[in-house]
């Protein structure tokens, strides 16, 4: 009787072991799970970031083409009525001159009749 007693705690010894060890088992599985969640998360996670950062360094890029361009055709403008200005200022100059010189060349002749005469 004694020997059946001893078998029986010792079945019981090693059911327990072995409960014990199938749960150990489950618990390392969950473990994995959640590792390879988190994993899967933070890999969405970085791609989402960096397609946001692709995006907003797009965004900035294309902004900086417009400001490129605004400034540019600003500076176009200018330089085509600067130019066109002093056009303008050429031609009055050279007008004033012209004026001048037909009275100045008026006068010189006027001068020359009168010592003729």
């Amino acid at each position: 009787m004694k020997a059946i007693m001893i078998a029986i705690a010792v079945a019981a010894l090693a059911f327990g072991t072995t409960l014990y060890a199938q749960d150990l088992v489950k618990d390392v599985k969950k473990g994995a799970d959640k590792t390879a969640d988190a994993t899967k998360d933070a890999g969405k996670d970085v791609a989402h970031g960096t397609e946001k950062a692709a995006d907003k360094t797009a965004d900035v890029t294309k902004d900086a083409s417009k400001d490129v361009a605004h400034g540019t055709k600003t500076a176009a403008h200018k330089t085509a009525h600067a130019t066109k200005t002093g056009a303008h200022k050429t031609a009055d100059a050279t007008t004033t001159a012209a004026k001048d010189t037909g009275k100045a060349v008026k006068k010189g002749a006027d001068k020359t009749a009168d010592a003729v005469k």
